[in-house]
């Protein structure tokens, strides 16, 4: 992640009501991605979704790796 990016999502992952409904959001998106992949038949698609899923897996990481990334820039800065 770039530090422009970190700074963008910064304030959806520091504000206390919006982070857990996004993590609620992923949640639920996630699990509607494992129901397709344990259904689905096509080698490809299946690709697809395990993809979507490592996708949404992130968001449960989003706030950790934003504030990583800040802290880093701003560790350089000293």
């Amino acid at each position: 992640m770039i530090k422009e990016q970190a700074r963008e999502i910064l304030p959806l992952v520091n504000d206390p009501e919006m982070h857990p409904r996004l993590v609620q959001y992923a949640e639920q998106r996630l699990e509607i991605l494992r129901q397709h992949l344990e259904t689905e038949k096509n080698p490809q698609k299946m690709s697809e979704l395990q993809g979507a899923i490592a996708e949404i897996k992130r968001i449960f990481t989003l706030k950790a790796e934003v504030r990583g990334e800040l802290e880093k820039k701003n560790a350089q800065k000293r």
